[in-house]
């Protein structure tokens, strides 16, 4: 089992920055893809940004030239740095670790969860 633990999470006002980090402490086995997701009140969670081994990155529509998503030094960890903040930006914060090839977007198809960090704007 991994926990993955999510940081960075607060209050900030419209406009503003934050930035979420996700790490594993401890587990040093390869993880193909990190993403992260989040979840408004009486939503769906729904995919934020994923990146993959080689470093190759998406994210969503909603979010681009806004948020960038980069891996850490270590396989688990990863930040995401999201900028411009929009009021629709409120929400739980999920860092999401798939253990085999592909970089997926939904929440299904990943293996581990943190517990989520809170975003509010």
């Amino acid at each position: 089992h991994v926990q993955l633990v999510e940081s960075g999470g607060g209050s900030v006002q419209p406009g503003g920055s934050l930035r979420l980090s996700c790490e594993a402490p401890g587990y040093t086995a390869s993880a193909y893809c990190l993403a992260w997701f989040r979840q408004r009140v009486g939503q769906a969670r729904e995919g934020v940004a994923g990146i993959g081994t080689g470093g190759v990155s998406r994210v969503a529509e909603s979010v681009k030239g806004r948020f960038t998503i980069a891996r850490g030094k270590d396989n688990y960890s990863m930040n995401m740095q999201m900028n411009s903040l929009k009021s629709s930006g409120t929400a739980m914060y999920y860092c999401a670790v798939r253990v085999n090839s592909g970089c997926p977007t939904q929440p299904a198809d990943f293996d581990y969860w943190g517990e989520g960090t809170q975003v509010t704007v």
